[in-house]
């Protein structure tokens, strides 16, 4: 089948739109268009579709979508500053715990990633060495200047360019010991902590390519924390209940930031985000049950060494 629709102008968009039921001034909904796009202003009015048809809800109105499209956007903004503190902390335990073991350039012999093949490893060393090629940072300059026999940066250096998925495959490639003993900073297993790392690098891509966030369904789930050992995660209510919506991934965002941030006001700005600013937000779509602050790891104002919460 080939895609026969044509192209249409902002004021052909914004006639297209009311025709199909959206209740807006055409000068408000063009000016809108112009600014966000047909297209992805449209997977904010896919909830107010009737079933089984292009038109919408009766009474859906511009100012209703317009709400949830800047809910959405002030909402990436929170999730990536959460991620940035979670990414930098981890990236620090991940490489001091190598570099101890193995010495300041353990990145560069993969017996100490021996969870790499080969081909992955080679590949994460062309990407580090692009970054550095690329990087116009005082630290990688002096370094270059000064150790003029060195053809790599130290770990910790090179920590410095590296990105996410760079600091993912890392923490994948360690042995056990070294995974083991940067997850247990954070109270979890090395395989809970891996699932939340490769979670958290998809909700990152999302937020830095300002995908929708809000009603999204997440292709990567996150493991949950066993019952016997993590009852908070379970009781009163189930985290893991859908692993791939938005409340078990920002729960995991907010027990890590109770380790690393522990005087962080985020939990607080995440409610007051759809509670004050935005309180028309049907947070249910994103998963979050009507008792979410039941949620212990909610309700704790900070995490202890231990793993556990105190309210």
């Amino acid at each position: 089948m080939k895609y026969t629709k044509a192209p249409l102008s902002f004021s052909d968009q914004a006639d297209h739109l009311r025709a199909r039921g959206l209740i807006a001034e055409r000068q408000d909904l063009i000016e809108a268009l112009e600014r966000v796009s047909y297209y992805r202003l449209s997977g904010y009015l896919f909830p107010f579709r009737q079933a089984g048809s292009d038109q919408l809800e009766p009474g859906t109105t511009l100012e209703t979508v317009w709400d949830r499209y800047v809910f959405d956007r002030q909402l990436r903004v929170l999730v990536m500053d959460a991620i940035e503190r979670i990414e930098v902390a981890i990236k620090a335990q991940l490489v001091t715990a190598l570099a101890l073991r193995h010495g300041p350039f353990a990145h560069l012999d993969r017996r100490h990633l021996p969870n790499l093949t080969y081909d992955r490893h080679r590949t994460l060393m062309d990407k580090i060495n692009r970054e550095v090629d690329r990087s116009r940072e005082v630290f990688v300059d002096h370094f270059k200047t000064k150790y003029t026999s060195e053809t790599d940066l130290p770990l910790w250096m090179a920590a410095e360019v590296m990105d996410y998925g760079c600091m993912l495959t890392l923490f994948r490639g360690v042995d056990a010991a070294v995974k083991q003993g940067v997850a247990a900073k954070y109270g979890v297993a090395d395989t809970v902590l891996e699932s939340w790392l490769l979670a958290g690098n998809t909700l990152r891509n999302l937020c830095a390519h300002h995908a929708r966030l809000w009603d999204r369904l997440h292709g990567t789930a996150m493991m949950i924390p066993r019952v016997n050992k993590h009852p908070d995660w379970h009781l009163p209510v189930p985290v893991g209940r859908d692993p791939r919506r938005n409340f078990a991934q920002f729960t995991v965002l907010r027990y890590l930031l109770g380790y690393i941030a522990p005087k962080s006001a985020w939990s607080e700005r995440m409610e007051r985000l759809w509670t004050e600013k935005h309180p028309a937000i049907p947070i249910g779509r994103m998963g979050f049950p009507a008792n979410w602050k039941d949620c212990p790891i909610w309700a704790a104002t900070n995490s202890t060494p231990g793993g556990g919460t105190t309210r």
